[in-house]
């Protein structure tokens, strides 16, 4: 069953990297990969790491490069084949959107960012976009559908939100109104919640341009939405 909310964008920024996507290991990990001995790697500080993983990637061509990152996002979920098609056109194509499988998208942008970095350009400029929302209910039992359904009813909610012929509702129609919703984790890449009252809650998002961009130009809304049967069944 659906609950009306009230929905505020407290904030909208449009960005090209996410803060903190690759730790320590992911560069120690790149770096065995393009052949560093263990030993070299264990010796750098950490501080040092990224810029290291850097100038060992800017020696590469740039699509050598791409497929280090690929066979590392990937690990063995593709075949090396793939792979090396992929790296040829990564530097033209927009794989954080494109690519079949939305649950790589996350990490595909984090490669892309990273990649620029290392080249100062060369591959396609990464879009996504970070926003802070508040969301209001009537009754405080409207929240529950979020406890039990959280990124499937908050996706429906933002969907609601934006026009109808967005590539979101497009391309997700069928699980926006239906009662199932499982690439709904893939399409929010960071959720925070940040407050919490009765009547609202508030949380901060990252995800793609592709999804959300057009709520760069929405202030407020009023719209209806609700959790995967399955979770309601379970909550209830």
């Amino acid at each position: 069953m659906g609950k009306k909310f009230n929905v505020e964008i407290v904030s909208f920024k449009k960005i090209d990297k996410i803060e903190n996507a690759w730790n320590c290991d992911d560069y120690k990990a790149l770096l065995l990969m393009m052949g560093m001995e263990e030993e070299d790697v264990g010796s750098i500080q950490p501080n040092e790491l990224k810029e290291m993983c850097l100038m060992s990637l800017n020696d590469l061509e740039h699509h050598e490069a791409a497929k280090i990152l690929l066979t590392y996002i990937f690990q063995d979920a593709i075949t090396e084949g793939k792979i090396d098609q992929i790296c040829h056109v990564m530097a033209e194509d927009k794989l954080w959107e494109e690519f079949s499988d939305p649950s790589y998208h996350k990490r595909l942008f984090d490669a892309y960012s990273l990649l620029r970095e290392a080249y100062n350009g060369i591959f396609s400029h990464p879009t996504g976009v970070q926003f802070h929302i508040k969301v209001t209910a009537k009754h405080k039992d409207a929240f529950a559908l979020f406890d039990e359904s959280l990124y499937p009813a908050l996706v429906r909610l933002l969907a609601a939100g934006m026009d109808e012929h967005t590539t979101l509702s497009r391309l997700y129609n069928e699980q926006l109104t239906g009662d199932t919703f499982t690439e709904a984790e893939s399409i929010l890449w960071v959720l925070e919640e940040t407050s919490r009252g009765e009547l609202e809650r508030e949380y901060e998002i990252v995800s793609s341009e592709l999804w959300f961009g057009e709520l760069g130009n929405v202030d407020a809304f009023e719209a209806e939405t609700h959790a995967d049967s399955g979770d309601e069944e379970e909550g209830a």
